[in-house]
């Protein structure tokens, strides 16, 4: 009996002893201004920084497939409404996504000389799923081309880049130079003045080399709209993955 109640007593004992438990104390600071995405309202600190950056749907794009060479790249994709070219005949022009404007012209007869540009169509396609042939007889090459970059593509032939033209203006062809194909492996040793011939559903046109440059693999600046109708073509660089040959040539 003298054992419980000292039993029963130890536990009281144990019970008035026991520290009172308080929660942990901490801060909580408010996120940054604009941390988790940028207000959609037209009065904002980016407008004040940059007010002349046109930020409509006309300059909108549609961004590159997962995977695809552009689809880590700011501001690469296809424009949402690539005809939507307001005030074209009064001088004015869609403004790029960098706030930078390019103005299309009229001459005084009236016709266009702004930047040339044909979409691929349905239509354009031949019944073997390729849109054309690309020749160049200084290295020997004769291959045809297929729509997109992507690997699965480039392992049947060369790739047109979906963003350019397939025909007027600037059209971009990407091909591999060694691996799975080597159709673009004697690109770097063309030389000013040899010939470039594209065949399409839409016709054939010569085109005469004019530059042989080594660029950064995140420069996109050759696969920009042109007036003049020119072809521009990309390979990789031997052991040097930050680089890439370009090679560009005009109609003659």
């Amino acid at each position: 009996m003298k054992l419980k109640m000292l039993c029963v007593a130890a536990l009281m004992l144990a019970a008035v002893c026991v520290t009172p438990v308080s929660a942990l104390e901490y801060t909580m600071e408010a996120p940054d201004d604009h941390l988790f995405g940028r207000p959609t309202s037209d009065d904002t600190i980016y407008e004040w920084e940059d007010p002349n950056v046109d930020r409509s749907k006309n300059t909108a794009l549609i961004p590159p497939g997962f995977g695809t060479p552009t689809s880590y790249l700011p501001g690469s994709g296809t424009a949402l409404t690539p005809n939507l070219v307001p005030g074209a005949l009064e001088g004015g022009g869609l403004v790029s996504q960098t706030g930078s404007v390019t103005y299309p012209t009229v001459d005084s007869g009236g016709s266009w000389s702004g930047p040339a540009f044909t979409a691929v169509t349905s239509d354009l396609y031949y019944s073997g799923g390729h849109l054309g042939t690309l020749k160049i007889p200084a290295i020997g090459l004769s291959v045809k081309v297929y729509q997109g970059t992507g690997s699965s593509t480039l392992a049947k032939g060369a790739g047109h880049f979906p963003s350019t033209s397939i025909w007027d203006g600037n059209c971009c062809i990407a091909g591999h130079n060694r691996g799975v194909r080597d159709d673009f492996g004697d690109l770097h040793t063309l030389e000013y003045g040899d010939t470039i011939t594209w065949t399409t559903k839409l016709g054939t046109r010569t085109y005469e080399v004019i530059s042989v440059e080594k660029v950064l693999e995140t420069d996109t600046s050759g696969t920009a709209s042109t007036s003049d109708n020119r072809i521009t073509l990309y390979t990789c660089v031997r052991n040097q993955r930050a680089y890439r040959w370009m090679v560009q040539a005009v109609e003659v």
